[in-house]
């Protein structure tokens, strides 16, 4: 009898990008967690924003049910990817297993992630600041990608992580970085839009940059742009954006 090919594709940068964009350019996600006192599979949504490095941020209620098995065992699978019309299998989707490391008031990076999340749901604004809420860190360790029909790829943890050395500097003025791009580019945000053929919505608003790119955001509409290679500081990533809003195609 012979033996049955893999169904698995070598892994390759084009899927590697894939991946990236499928978590980074979530805004909200199904999680598994492990149940504490059954040891069950237990699935829930949970809204998704990312670190300065691209690891995805869970905030969450300490009454839920998947932070109390969160905090038993971090272990986690996050899924990721968004179908349209027609069969939902048809679409990549995105399998990323992880351990859940909470982010609490007086870490060090607490306000980074708060002001990250924020800027992509601007709604939890309401309730982001109550005494039962904490983030998650929800560390990449592997991954699964579903490209679409006969396109499975197996992924490092390492994959989608921005390895970069100047992600603490870029996450530093970040704030600052995207004020000043706009105060010289007032329209940018709308010239990208229409170049990376963003859906027909409201008004688009960059929410995030980091040294792998940007994401932007309409309504409940959210955009993820990849750069070519890593940017080496916030000029750069100012040079990088304007080049793809402003250059001639």
């Amino acid at each position: 009898m012979k033996d049955q090919p893999s169904p698995l594709r070598e892994t390759d940068d084009e899927a590697r990008k894939l991946a990236r964009v499928l978590l980074r350019s979530a805004s909200y996600a199904a999680i598994a967690v492990l149940d504490p006192e059954t040891g069950f599979p237990f699935a829930s949504r949970v809204l998704v924003a990312t670190d300065i490095d691209g690891t995805p941020v869970i905030l969450v209620s300490r009454l839920s049910a998947h932070t109390k098995a969160l905090a038993k065992d971090p272990r986690a699978s996050l899924l990721t990817g968004e179908p349209g019309k027609g069969d939902p299998l048809a679409y990549p989707r995105l399998t990323t297993q992880c351990l859940a490391e909470p982010v609490e008031r007086g870490n060090a990076i607490y306000e980074r992630i708060r002001m990250r999340f924020l800027d992509r749901h601007s709604k939890a604004a309401l309730y982001i600041d109550f005494p039962d809420f904490l983030f998650f860190r929800l560390k990449p360790e592997q991954a699964s990608l579903n490209g679409g029909f006969g396109r499975a790829y197996l992924l490092d943890g390492n994959d989608l992580v921005i390895q970069s050395a100047a992600n603490e500097a870029i996450a530093a003025e970040a704030a600052e970085t995207v004020r000043d791009l706009i105060e010289r580019h007032p329209d940018i945000a709308e010239v990208l839009a229409i170049r990376l053929k963003a859906p027909e919505s409201g008004p688009w608003r960059i929410c995030g940059i980091d040294s792998s790119g940007f994401d932007m955001i309409s309504g409940d509409l959210l955009l993820r742009y990849e750069f070519e290679t890593l940017a080496v500081d916030a000029d750069h990533i100012c040079s990088n954006m304007s080049k793809v809003a402003y250059s001639i195609p």
